[in-house]
């Protein structure tokens, strides 16, 4: 199995940068991650995921940026602790509808 590296969030941030800055300089973008990564010490498709990641940030490309998958991830957890209220009080409402049935007139 292979072992997983964390890269500091600088080391990935001046890694983007340089891709972005030097992309003129390579025949492709995958050429410009290719060498970049080697110099970092990391895969080039570590390197091409954070690139990905930083363009859908800018605005560059379509997809979720940070903000909203944590907005995302919060309205899905709200959803569902709402979703098992709603189930309790359900139930509670049932119970008490039948002892209110079960209950004897005076």
């Amino acid at each position: 199995m292979s072992q997983q590296k964390r890269y500091r969030q600088e080391v990935r941030e001046r890694a983007v940068r340089l891709v972005f800055d030097h992309l003129a300089e390579y025949p492709s973008q995958w050429a410009a991650i290719e060498s970049i990564a080697r110099k970092i010490g990391c895969t080039p498709e570590t390197l091409r995921s954070w690139i990905r990641r930083a363009e859908v940030e800018q605005g560059k490309r379509a997809g979720m940026t940070s903000d909203e998958r944590t907005r995302m991830k919060e309205l899905e957890r709200e959803n569902r602790e709402l979703r098992r209220s709603n189930e309790i009080l359900r139930k509670a409402a049932a119970f008490f509808a039948q002892a209110e049935l079960d209950r004897k007139p005076r």
